[in-house]
């Protein structure tokens, strides 16, 4: 299967760090039933106390209402979400070519499953990622050698 790139929405929330802030930010989307596929808190550098919460997909007036109580509003990052079969090597190519035509990523996480690799690119621009959405695309077809 060839990866797929499609541009998504993040949702975003910065919150004070500690025991359970996470499970409390997610818990209105859960109630309301929303299928979260990517979830992704982390701490700030340097800032003991302070971090944020990224997710995707928020879709519909009744998740939207969920997220917005919960805090979380849609990000202004340009975001690509990439899915598709793994094979040795896809990072590095992908990585390669993105840097090949000079673009900075403001973000990336990335993971396989099984043989299933999927991942979230951020970026600073929407031009840096409809630029990346084909660099990337053709990366993935690329055979390995």
């Amino acid at each position: 299967m060839a990866l797929t790139v499609k541009k998504i929405a993040l949702w975003r929330k910065e919150v004070a760090n500690g025991a359970g802030i996470l499970a409390g930010a997610l818990a209105p989307l859960a109630h309301a039933g929303a299928n979260i596929h990517v979830v992704m808190a982390y701490r700030y550098p340097g800032h003991e106390f302070k971090g944020a919460i990224e997710l995707y997909p928020v879709t519909g007036k009744k998740f939207a209402t969920a997220a917005k109580e919960a805090g979380f509003s849609a990000s202004d990052i340009p975001a690509l979400l990439v899915e598709g079969d793994n094979r040795a090597g896809l990072g590095y190519a992908t990585a390669q070519a993105i840097a090949g035509a000079g673009i900075s990523l403001d973000f990336l996480m990335a993971q396989v499953v099984g043989k299933k690799y999927s991942a979230v690119f951020g970026f600073e621009s929407d031009a840096d990622a409809a630029k990346c959405a084909a660099i990337i695309r053709k990366a993935g077809a690329t055979k390995k050698r």
